[in-house]
């Protein structure tokens, strides 16, 4: 099948529903595990203790993130089986009839757009906010210890984040540039 175009796209729209449901199946069970591991489900269970689990507070604001991200998923999930119009672009992509691609990448462009600069603004903030909590951490760990530095991979995981939110701020450059059709 592979360079086999016209086989692929034909066993992609043959099966698509049945895709689409085990897709949605294995997201569902996804956010409900996330559930499980939430702060409140922590709380019930072990009682929060941040003294004995100091990186607790950071994985539970990981899992929130990456639960929110599957939400988004299953939004995007539900919308393909739902629409006719989101049916109609799916087929046309598959396809590749460029001119309905078009059309509906014209119709959208500004929606589109929207969420895409309000996701980026997301993740600048993200990003500063966890700046702001390394630096608390570095200052909390120097007082309370002899170590001068605090974590030891402080300053590689700040590194990180720095290179990150510079990546962030040129696609969020870029996105301003952009403009409707």
């Amino acid at each position: 099948m592979i360079g086999d175009e016209g086989t692929t796209r034909y066993y992609h729209e043959q099966y698509f529903p049945q895709t689409l449901a085990v897709l949605q199946k294995h997201v569902d069970y996804l956010v409900n595990e996330l559930d499980d591991l939430s702060e409140s489900s922590w709380r019930k269970t072990f009682r929060k203790d941040e003294t004995r689990h100091p990186r607790l507070p950071l994985i539970l604001r990981h899992n929130n993130f990456v639960r929110g991200i599957f939400e988004l998923v299953q939004q995007n999930l539900d919308g393909m089986s739902s629409s006719e119009e989101q049916q109609t672009f799916y087929h046309a992509h598959m396809t590749g009839v460029e001119a309905t691609k078009s059309t509906y990448h014209e119709q959208y462009f500004p929606q589109t757009l929207a969420v895409l600069q309000k996701h980026v603004e997301f993740l600048v903030s993200e990003l500063d906010e966890a700046y702001i909590r390394m630096e608390d951490q570095s200052f909390i760990s120097s007082v309370d210890s002899d170590d001068e530095g605090g974590h030891p991979r402080l300053p590689l995981i700040s590194k990180h984040n720095n290179y990150v939110r510079g990546i962030v701020e040129l696609v969020k450059r870029y996105l301003e540039g952009m403009t409707c059709y």
